[in-house]
């Protein structure tokens, strides 16, 4: 467990015991990164480049390339990126893509995770209103 200080007093937050990578670059096509635990990339995924984790995957960037999170089926892992327009996005064993034609206006970080069953891509939301 993990106590943060200045947060309110509320519960302490518990820290997964999954390993986790840094990537501090951007991906390019035809590069690919596959980890066995969380994946945490400060750049972008350009398309062509793909990332595989048996975690979560977090883009501090764009994300236009093929991503899979939970790879080995966990369906509670998610993927964070400052705008997701991934070519490929795969959840444990739940596979998406963008529709043709269609761009994202979202402005700010998404969210795509499994809810009933889908993946759903939506706002990141901070705070004690925050998804899980």
């Amino acid at each position: 467990m993990v106590h943060f200080p200045g947060k309110g007093g509320g519960e302490p937050e518990e820290i997964g015991d999954e390993n986790t990578i840094l990537i501090q670059r951007t991906l390019r096509s035809g590069q690919s990164i596959s980890f066995d635990g969380n994946v945490v990339i400060i750049g972008d995924v350009n398309p062509g480049a793909e990332v595989v984790a048996t975690g979560n995957v977090v883009v501090m960037g764009y994300l236009r390339g093929v991503v899979h999170a939970g790879a080995g089926g966990n369906e509670n892992a998610a993927v964070y990126a400052y705008c997701l327009q991934p070519t490929q996005l795969r959840i444990a064993n739940h596979i998406t893509r963008a529709p043709d034609g269609e761009q994202s206006y979202q402005v700010g970080p998404e969210v795509a995770r499994i809810k009933n069953g889908a993946v759903i891509i939506e706002a990141f939301q901070n705070g004690p209103e925050r998804q899980r």
